[in-house]
């Protein structure tokens, strides 16, 4: 019969009603079946006549006393069965139990009878090998020995043949599962998957439409429910929670952000706000921010610079535009001065090379500039660790980190410390840190927003809301690990109320 899914092959049993059709490799001597039209013929050194048992094949199994009786739990060893190899399939505990009376028959299949081996369910409830030493074995590309191992069968085909008259399987797919029990299909282990890292991820079944009759009902009438606007967005991913905006208008024709403003204060409501933004719009909105009125957050731009990808600076650059009718680069550029201007505008930019091979040879190269342009000259060309700390990609800077500390035997950072002073020398530092230990950057970040007196909530809220759904679980990891105190705890003692239990929830928990 044919198997859907798996291939025709030379020499299977093709689907012919009545029976085993006759095949060329027949089995001409007396003491096996008598021949029978469409059966095959009686071959030397087969089974006995038995009703209802398996068909002999040349070089096959020697004769087993009665076959193989059902039994639960698998089949026991039977005198006169296939004798053990070695190499040949692993024991697995157990087998599979054969149920009262066989499995029923396939359309022009194997009828079970008294008498003959009970018939397997293989992928798809389809009959397969009995199997041998007590259980099936995985092997790749089908049924045979794992790992190419010699049969355990008297006769049989050279070690890493497949069996005669039986098909080959495919290898393991959802609709055809593999047979446990034996040495894996593939044998190079598969990567491991970093992984998801932040502590905010999709809430499953969330609709906009219902997320927004929860925060009517919060803010209608008199006072407001904090707790159920905290519930509600400490539980939703960013992408859940942008279209709520556009939910509460279509429902109640009412502006969401300016009803939650007219119902929450101080740094609860910038927080609630900030998470209702998209993360360009938002790191759009910091940018204006730390550039309009009297003086600059210079840290706030070396931050967000140094730690987007191309691709978010762009929708940065782009959404700035829109929003604010000036490019990023004519603010930045009409804000700061000198070679940390440079430096900002280099990075606006968005066009770091972001391939994820290292050349070692140019990395020593770049290495060389580096220490050439700065401990290896008097005075220092910004200029060379300008081009450098801005181009060049990411896993190549960290190869040039590396060959920098094993030429001069100084970090790349106590260098430009020595050479470089103000913003500028803030500015390569932060890029240095962020290109090395991205969560060791923030965590270093936060524990300076809250140490000390005072909080800097602006700095506390973007980076909890911004990494959120990135990397906050690496860096609770490396708070902890630096500071030897979690986040969490942090964040506890320094902040309190709705505010305090709403950045728990971005936190995720206690380390």
């Amino acid at each position: 019969m044919s198997y859907p899914g798996y291939p025709p092959q030379a020499g299977g049993y093709p689907n012919q009603p009545g029976g085993y059709p006759p095949q060329a490799e027949g089995y001409p001597a007396a003491g096996g079946y008598p021949p029978a039209a469409g059966g095959y013929p009686p071959a030397a050194g087969g089974y006995p006549p038995a009703a209802g048992g398996y068909p002999p094949a040349a070089g096959g199994y020697p004769p087993a006393a009665g076959g193989y009786p059902p039994a639960a739990g698998g089949y026991p060893p039977a005198a006169g069965g296939y004798p053990p190899a070695a190499g040949g399939f692993p024991p697995q505990a157990g087998g599979y139990p054969a149920p009262a009376g066989g499995y029923p028959a396939p359309a022009g299949g194997f009828p079970p009878q008294a008498g003959g081996y009970p018939q397997q369910p293989g992928a798809e409830g389809y009959p397969s090998m009995p199997p041998a030493g007590g259980g099936w074995g995985a092997a790749p590309g089908g049924y045979g020995a794992p790992g190419g191992a010699p049969q355990g069968y008297p006769s049989g085909p050279a070690p890493g043949q497949p069996m005669p008259n039986y098909p080959a399987a495919p290898g393991a797919n959802p609709s055809m599962p593999a047979y446990g029990g034996g040495v894996p299909s593939d044998p190079q282990a598969p990567a491991i998957p970093r992984g998801f890292r932040g502590t905010i991820q999709d809430f499953p079944g969330a609709d906009p439409l219902r997320d927004v009759e929860v925060l009517r009902k919060a803010m209608k009438g008199f006072g407001t429910d904090e707790n159920a606007i905290i519930e509600l967005l400490g539980n939703r991913s960013n992408k859940q929670r942008v279209p709520m905006v556009a939910a509460y208008k279509t429902t109640y024709g009412k502006d969401l952000i300016r009803d939650l403003k007219s119902e929450l204060t101080g740094n609860f409501e910038n927080l609630v706000l900030a998470m209702l933004m998209s993360p360009s719009h938002f790191d759009a909105y910091e940018m204006r921010e730390a550039i309009k009125g009297a003086g600059t957050d210079e840290a706030c731009l070396i931050e967000i610079l140094s730690s987007r990808s191309n691709a978010e600076i762009i929708a940065i650059n782009r959404i700035y535009k829109e929003e604010f009718g000036k490019s990023l680069e004519d603010a930045i550029s009409s804000d700061t001065s000198g070679h940390f201007r440079r430096l900002m505008i280099s990075l606006c930019q968005g066009n770091r090379d972001e391939r994820e091979t290292v050349d070692i040879a140019m990395a020593k190269q770049d290495a060389q500039k580096l220490y050439a342009a700065g401990e290896n000259k008097v005075g220092t060309d910004e200029s060379q660790f300008n081009a450098i700390l801005c181009a060049r990609s990411k896993p190549h800077l960290r190869a040039v980190f590396q060959e920098y500390q094993q030429m001069c035997g100084r970090d790349i950072e106590k260098s430009i410390c020595r050479e470089m002073s103000g913003n500028v020398e803030s500015g390569m530092v932060a890029v240095v840190k962020c290109i090395k230990n991205t969560p060791g950057y923030f965590a270093e970040r936060l524990h300076k927003a809250m140490q000390g007196a005072g909080t800097k909530d602006r700095t506390l809220i973007r980076i909890m809301v911004s990494r959120s759904e990135v990397d906050m679980l690496d860096i609770r990891q490396e708070y902890v690990r630096c500071y030897g105190k979690s986040l969490y705890n942090h964040i506890s003692g320094d902040t309190s109320g709705d505010y305090k239990k709403l950045l728990l929830k971005l936190c995720g928990g206690n380390d």
